[in-house]
């Protein structure tokens, strides 16, 4: 049986193939959005295509994660996975093969098919590899690549697309997927798989059509406004669709959310805190590299060569920031994370203007960054590691989903503050609208710090009692 506190051969692999494939998804979501401009001239592109062009990757992405978690537990992991990775390298061949828009949007939509089964079964892969007392360092490992993706992807796509084209941001990924799914069944250990009868479908379709509801209502609401009729209709279906689900897992004999995790401290708090977390995170990214190119003239690459300290910090401080969490407890990881988070954020958004030093917005995305790397891990930590081993495919396929309508929600909410405030129309007016924007952001983490301090009691066991703990709910 291998120590708690050393790292398996095992172990070690799972967490290199399971980073693999979820940097592979993130890096290919932002290094996209960087070719837009190409893919418009190249495909003669409406705007409305190149807009579904990110739609179509995010809603089946978004709405398909608890699916690929459950499909997980009921196939086991190992072999959900290499399957995700297999689609996603399958579907980016289709993408850099596309001739035209409609093409590109369909191979996209399955692109995201393949990104949501790779990202919830690399999360639970993780979880099962690694006992609480390690886990936090591993989530920070986990996080300190995922963070990386995300800096490195605006600035690979324009390199990619100014050097060579854009279907290489599509080609890049299918060489690596493959190679990686085959050092995932040479590497990892097969888990056992459970029956159909243990997998909720009615709560899967439930789950899964109101996620996609929302996120497509928010999606909406960023172009449209929040007024608009569909947004209306769509978020309000979304609602009654979540509302729906939630007393058919009051009945059902093996719910997909088991309801009495909603009762646990620890787990609430951290799919709360990972929604507003990642709210804000994403809504300052998106609208400061807008603000780069359109309120400072920056090039594509230029901007993504400035948003660098939001990959480099998660990658140096990643994996101590986990192991922190192993150490202290959640809560205080959660708490410093926060706090920092907001106190970046707040800088930006006091700052902004066309003439704004990049020396202040660089120290601004240090103190954020390094905020994120500290409370990301702790939150995923506090989340799969309060359920039961059996519900660890669940529990990462919850917490994933949460995050990226979450994104979904930032974008959204920041976008309708930027265009109220600003707009595109001169520098000056971006910088307003900017400034509002990142406010929105900052709200969003401060309000999620006023949760975490309330949380406090459910989130402050260090890794030693929340393991007796774990031990003592799954002998329930």
């Amino acid at each position: 049986m291998p120590s708690r506190t050393t790292t398996t051969t095992d172990q070690r692999w799972t967490l290199a193939l399971a980073g693999i494939g979820s940097f592979l998804v993130v890096l290919d979501l932002f290094a996209v959005s960087t070719a837009l401009p190409t893919l418009r001239v190249t495909l003669h592109a409406t705007i409305t295509t190149l807009d579904w062009t990110i739609t179509s990757y995010t809603l089946t992405f978004a709405a398909l994660l608890m699916t690929a978690a459950a499909f997980g537990d009921r196939w086991g992991r190992r072999a959900v996975y290499i399957g995700g990775l297999v689609l996603f390298a399958g579907a980016s061949a289709a993408c850099a093969l596309a001739s035209d828009g409609a093409t590109l949007v369909a191979a996209r939509a399955v692109q995201g098919i393949g990104a949501a089964v790779t990202m919830a079964t690399a999360l639970a892969l993780i979880n099962a590899a690694f006992p609480p007392a390690r886990r936090g360092r591993a989530m920070g490992v986990f996080g300190a690549v995922t963070g990386v993706a995300t800096a490195l992807g605006p600035i690979l796509g324009g390199i990619i697309t100014q050097a060579l084209s854009w279907s290489y941001i599509f080609w890049i990924n299918v060489p690596i997927g493959v190679a990686a799914a085959a050092c995932v069944a040479l590497r990892i250990p097969r888990d056992h798989a459970s029956s159909w009868r243990s997998v909720d479908l009615p709560g899967l379709v439930l789950g899964g059509t109101a996620v996609l509801a929302l996120v497509w209502g928010v999606i909406r609401a960023a172009v449209h406004g929040w007024g608009d009729g569909p947004v209306i209709g769509s978020i309000v279906l979304g609602m009654a669709l979540s509302l729906s689900l939630l007393l058919w897992e009051r009945l059902a004999s093996r719910p997909m959310i088991p309801l009495r995790l909603l009762t646990d401290t620890a787990f609430r708090s951290g799919i709360v805190g990972i929604f507003l977390q990642s709210a804000s995170l994403t809504a300052v990214v998106f609208f400061t590299a807008q603000f780069l190119q359109n309120g400072q003239g920056d090039s594509p690459l230029a901007a993504g060569l400035h948003l660098l300290p939001l990959g480099l910090v998660p990658l140096a401080l990643g994996p101590r920031s986990g192991a922190y969490a192993d150490r202290v407890g959640t809560w205080p990881m959660i708490m410093i994370g926060l706090t920092l988070q907001t106190a970046g954020t707040v800088i930006i958004a006091v700052f902004p203007g066309p003439d704004l030093p990049y020396p202040v917005l660089g120290a601004a995305m240090t103190i954020l960054a390094a905020g994120f790397t500290f409370a990301v891990p702790a939150l995923t930590k506090s989340v799969v590691g309060s359920v039961q081993p059996g519900d660890i495919g669940t529990a990462s396929g919850l917490f994933t989903t949460v995050r990226q309508v979450g994104a979904a929600f930032g974008v959204a909410a920041s976008s309708a503050a930027f265009t109220a405030a600003g707009g595109y129309t001169t520098a000056h007016t971006v910088a307003t609208g900017y400034r509002a924007a990142v406010i929105v952001a900052a709200l969003c983490v401060a309000i999620a710090v006023v949760t975490t301090i309330k949380s406090r009691r459910g989130l402050a066991l260090p890794h030693g009692d929340r393991e007796r703990r774990e031990h003592h709910l799954g002998q329930r």
